[in-house]
């Protein structure tokens, strides 16, 4: 449905000086290739072939690397306008170039969305603009919006309007019909389109808790760097994925208690020789039963890393547990992907490019929930044979 992207490339990047004295913001290079690079790849994995650049400030540099996208198996094409022009501006200048709907793009974000929802989201909505949302319940950023279900109550471009909970990150599916809203000179479009479309009711949300990656300024800049930098994950779940499962209705709580399933260390070796980060993912709901404190829990948690560091030479990089009873309503107890979010945040990852691996139905929603690559153990399939296979395929 959606074949064209267009991406706001054409300001000054003031505040990312001084490498914009000399080269255009999105030419900023991670890993050896532009930021603007990764968007482009990140099209194609949408499907969209078709990316129109809207461009001001030194445009030759952008050209000259992405050419004509035939490198990309894609087509580019570029508008260039002048450096002053504000966003309304340049999508009316390049209006002829522009399909009826689109997915617009700012070219200093980063998010791996789930592109898919967010079509049948705008469809669903039948929406005239259907924004991609970070939630920033962590105070990433400064929100300048408030949602209410999946639509948008309130639009700030000031960020000034009290108790806003949510960010505009670009990837929004725009209808061409909205760019009657711009009706001057010098008008950003989001903040002359935006409020609008709240007042009519067509302005929606698709919220995401991944958190964006940006150049918008250089105190992003070692956060993007990590998150591109980042190589391959492993979540594994714990009970019934490397240790054995105590019996029904009761927990492990203590060390001795801890007996691990055949295989699981040198699956755990296997990871960590292959460069993989391994985190551990972990329902502890004893904890909120009062079976086990979480001392204790700790206390087996030293066992399991002494246990690998003696018998395999290695330990789990990061362990997340859900403290929560069942019936608690936190965030964290999968099968809501709580724990991931953590972690995701806290080592800049790339969900959609981690994998998990559990025993439980749970374990499987959870991840499938975040994006991730998912795998079951299961009788006859233990966590060395897919570990097995993961590293064949890598």
């Amino acid at each position: 449905m959606i074949n064209q992207a267009v991406i706001l490339a054409g300001g000054l990047g003031t505040r990312m000086r001084p490498y914009t004295d000399s080269h255009p913001k999105p030419m900023y290079p991670f890993c050896g290739k532009p930021f603007i690079a990764y968007l482009i790849e990140q099209l194609k994995g949408f499907g969209i072939c078709n990316v129109l650049i809207l461009l001001g400030y030194m445009p030759e540099e952008i050209i000259a690397y992405l050419k004509d996208g035939s490198a990309y198996g894609m087509h580019i094409s570029y508008d260039i306008t002048p450096t002053e022009y504000n966003t309304g501006d340049r999508l009316l200048h390049a209006g002829k170039l522009i399909e009826d709907r689109f997915l617009l793009l700012y070219c200093d974000n980063y998010c791996p969305i789930d592109f898919i929802k967010l079509m049948h989201d705008y469809e669903d909505n039948q929406a005239w603009v259907q924004l991609s949302v970070y939630e920033n319940q962590d105070g990433y950023t400064k929100s300048n919006l408030l949602t209410d279900g999946g639509r948008v109550a309130v639009y700030d471009k000031t960020r000034l309007y009290p108790k806003l909970q949510g960010v505009d990150i670009g990837y929004a599916i725009v209808d061409k019909k909205s760019f009657q809203y711009v009706t001057g000179q010098n008008m950003n479009f989001e903040a002359a389109v935006y409020p609008e479309l709240v007042r009519q009711g067509k302005l929606f949300a698709t919220v995401t808790k991944h958190r964006y990656y940006s150049i918008g300024s250089w105190e992003r800049i070692r956060l993007t760097e990590q998150f591109f930098e980042n190589g391959p994950v492993v979540f594994l779940d714990r009970d019934g994925t490397i240790n054995k499962r105590a019996p029904r209705a009761c927990y492990i709580e203590t060390p001795e208690q801890f007996v691990w399933i055949e295989g699981a260390k040198e699956a755990v070796k296997i990871l960590k020789n292959s460069g993989y980060r391994v985190v551990l993912v972990s329902n502890q709901p004893g904890i909120a039963r009062g079976n086990l404190t979480e001392s204790m829990l700790g206390q087996i948690h030293r066992k399991m890393q002494d246990d690998l560091m003696r018998d395999a030479g290695c330990q789990i990089d990061a362990v997340y547990y859900c403290p929560h009873n069942w019936d608690e309503g936190c965030e964290c107890r999968k099968p809501k992907p709580g724990m991931l979010y953590r972690a995701q945040k806290d080592f800049s990852l790339n969900l959609t490019k981690c994998i998990l691996i559990g025993d439980d139905d749970r374990d499987i929603e959870a991840g499938n929930a975040a994006g991730c690559r998912t795998y079951q153990v299961t009788d006859n399939r233990s966590l060395l044979q897919i570990v097995k296979e993961l590293v064949e395929e890598k």
